[in-house]
């Protein structure tokens, strides 16, 4: 029996569908975290409002930085999947960075922007 080396066409377009899906909540959520960074839903007198509250200042300014770092986290995310739809029209999806090997389909459904197998991830981090 062959050595399976690529994910059949019907393998990758499965897979498209899902990096879509995961791409489209990722946007949604991504522009709902920069809304509220930008305070742009806001018709409140926040901006305007005397400072005589020091600690809910800080903890709103707290809330900003927390949602400006997930909104990055979020933005890297969004790039991982834009690039394995990029391996899927470039049918090299699915092939850990490392090996060479496929990525099982397990992994790439949970994480699939995935560029490299669970093992090859655990020998980097040593």
């Amino acid at each position: 029996m062959a050595i399976k080396i690529r994910y059949s066409d019907s393998e990758l377009e499965e897979f498209r569908g899902i990096i879509n899906e995961k791409l489209s909540l990722a946007r949604r959520d991504f522009n709902i975290m920069m809304k509220q960074v930008m305070n742009a839903d806001g018709n409140g007198i926040d901006d305007t409002s005397p400072t005589y509250k020091t600690l809910e200042e800080g903890s709103a300014s707290q809330t900003k930085e927390d949602l400006v770092q997930m909104a990055n986290r979020q933005q890297k995310f969004i790039q991982g999947l834009e690039a394995a739809l990029v391996r899927i029209e470039n049918k090299t999806y699915g092939t850990d960075r490392v090996t060479g090997e496929l990525i099982p389909k397990e992994r790439l459904r949970a994480v699939p922007h995935a560029t490299l197998s669970v093992a090859s991830k655990n020998a980097m981090k040593k």
